[in-house]
């Protein structure tokens, strides 16, 4: 579409559709596969942008939704844009705020179910802080309960304030309970459009704006479990002029490999794909497997704050007493600032009195686990040993849950 992002294929594994890659934006390459961690309002919770860079972090994605509400787009853009703003470097990425907005109580509580069993109630009209039509939607705050309109209009000029390399066009974000056909109506009556639209609005922006950095536009798959609407959705957006592709959505645990692979064989190749919101290995790996270039969650630094931390032989929980008196790190094959330097019976210590500390000690372990763990599977792709890291460190990771 523009000098906003290129991307270089240089590895293709043999049996699958995994690939290694490049891509380059104004502010850098990301090495790909990669993992994106999530700073939400242009922080990653705990971290400064410096921590973050240690750990490897190719790139950081934020939130459209949290940044429009507080401290407002137009802030970021005096600032000179998101890169500026919080002092970062790399390349940057943001949502369209889509998820957010229609997860504040469009259809149900739990708007993504991984795996499909847990049956929701629907929101009451009480309840619902979010209301859509062909056109866009209109929420409430969750800060203050003021309302607000995203369009595939709006959401584009508050992107393009944030100034992020890689937005991702506006779109619907259904749920597994949605009927498929809602989700028909859905993809062809606001999905699709809403496609066209965010990608004409993006392009009359970046000229507009040509003192800023030129920014490249993902359009969003949809289409939850079903593999013709997925495939018809990846058809659909892949003959537009994006720049590459976000695997966005609703879908089961069991079958996102599959899902994965029903959109990347239909998307063009030679452009990137972003998987919105994965980060546990099985699905990594799975995703990587499939097609998946990049992907992002917030998951790792999460679960962390509450003291669950990742290990080759699975997650471990810090405040177990074990540790209390554990004067060895806590994980002594992890190359991160928190193994390298503190002891096991610190961070419990520090979970347990409450120290803000615990935080940020624990999110720097558990994005460096994850970071590193893509950088190795990257490493297997490129010198043919996948299948086989993959095995190995799968068994191994899910050993004592498998038992």
């Amino acid at each position: 579409m523009s000098s906003a992002l290129t991307f270089d294929i240089h590895h293709r594994l043999d049996g699958a559709l995994a690939r290694t890659g490049t891509i380059t934006t104004p502010h850098g390459t990301i090495e790909t596969p990669a993992f994106i961690p999530v700073g939400t309002k242009a922080t990653l919770k705990s971290l400064t942008p410096e921590q973050l860079e240690a750990v490897g972090a190719q790139a950081v994605l934020a939130n459209a939704y949290h940044l429009y509400l507080r401290p407002g787009s137009d802030i970021l853009d005096q600032a000179g844009g998101l890169n500026a703003f919080m002092n970062w470097s790399k390349p940057t990425f943001t949502d369209s705020g889509g998820f957010q907005v229609m997860s504040l109580g469009v259809g149900f509580k739990k708007v993504i179910d991984m795996d499909g069993s847990v049956t929701e109630k629907p929101l009451s009209k009480k309840e619902k802080l979010a209301w859509i039509d062909n056109e866009g939607v209109t929420f409430k705050s969750h800060l203050d309960g003021s309302r607000h309109r995203f369009t595939p209009e709006v959401s584009m000029q508050i992107q393009h304030q944030i100034g992020a390399d890689i937005t991702f066009a506006f779109d619907e974000l259904t749920t597994l309970h949605d009927s498929y056909e809602y989700q028909v109506e859905s993809l062809h009556e606001r999905t699709h459009p809403w496609a066209v639209r965010s990608l004409a609005e993006h392009k009359r922006l970046n000229e507009e704006r040509s003192h800023r950095p030129p920014q490249a536009l993902f359009g969003v798959v949809q289409g939850a479990n079903y593999e013709d609407l997925r495939r018809e959705c990846s058809r659909f957006l892949g003959a537009m002029d994006f720049d590459g592709f976000g695997l966005g959505g609703a879908l089961t645990k069991k079958n996102i490999g599959e899902i994965v692979g029903w959109m990347c064989e239909e998307l063009p190749e030679n452009k990137p794909r972003h998987m919105l919101g994965i980060s546990e290995p099985d699905d990594i790996f799975a995703c990587i497997e499939n097609g998946a270039d990049t992907f992002d969650c917030v998951s790792p630094a999460r679960v962390g704050r509450n003291g669950a931390l990742y290990t080759l032989d699975g997650r471990r929980n810090i405040t177990n007493a074990k540790y209390m008196a554990d004067f060895t790190p806590f994980d002594d094959e992890c190359d991160c600032y928190t193994c390298t330097n503190y002891t096991s019976a610190y961070l419990h210590h520090l979970f347990k009195a409450d120290e803000l500390l615990s935080n940020t000690l624990a999110t720097i372990h558990n994005e460096r686990f994850i970071v590193r763990l893509v950088d190795d599977i990257r490493a297997s792709i490129a010198d043919g040993t996948f299948f086989e890291f993959k095995e190995n460190y799968l068994s191994r990771y899910y050993a004592t849950s498998r038992k």
